[in-house]
């Protein structure tokens, strides 16, 4: 997609560190990781550049209820699941049954639907593990 501006450096590297990081980073991670690159890059950059990359599609905004805003550079259709216990997001690949649902509730509301934003919660696996330990 076409930012109307140019990729500068800086929002390149971004990008590329989010599309590599599978664990869906907040920002605060993003200015981290790329400050070993950028080592002069301020926290004030990196929020703007996600900004203008999650409004022009380059990459995905992921708000959990309470939670700091996450970001995703996997722009397949897909949905995420939290872990109420140690709050890892994990992706969940898209099943297009999901979709011909809301399709079909969208149908008599004269809405065209754009996307879908389901939020899962459960417990991972590894602390399921470590609750079994406990046990």
């Amino acid at each position: 997609m076409n930012t109307g501006k140019r990729m500068t450096r800086q929002r390149r590297i971004i990008l590329d560190d989010i599309r590599k990081n599978r664990i869906h980073p907040t920002a605060d991670e993003v200015y981290k990781s790329v400050r070993k690159r950028l080592p002069r890059i301020s926290l004030g950059t990196v929020y703007r550049n996600l900004d203008l990359l999650a409004r022009t599609g380059e990459i995905r905004k992921i708000s959990i209820a309470g939670k700091q805003m996450r970001f995703d550079g996997d722009k397949s259709d897909h949905m995420h699941i939290t872990c109420v216990r140690c709050g890892k997001l994990t992706d969940i690949p898209d099943d297009p049954r999901y979709c011909d649902v809301c399709r079909e509730t969208l149908a008599d509301s004269g809405f065209v639907l754009q996307s879908v934003s389901v939020e899962l919660f459960g417990v991972c696996p590894d602390c399921r593990e470590d609750e079994d330990e406990e046990r």
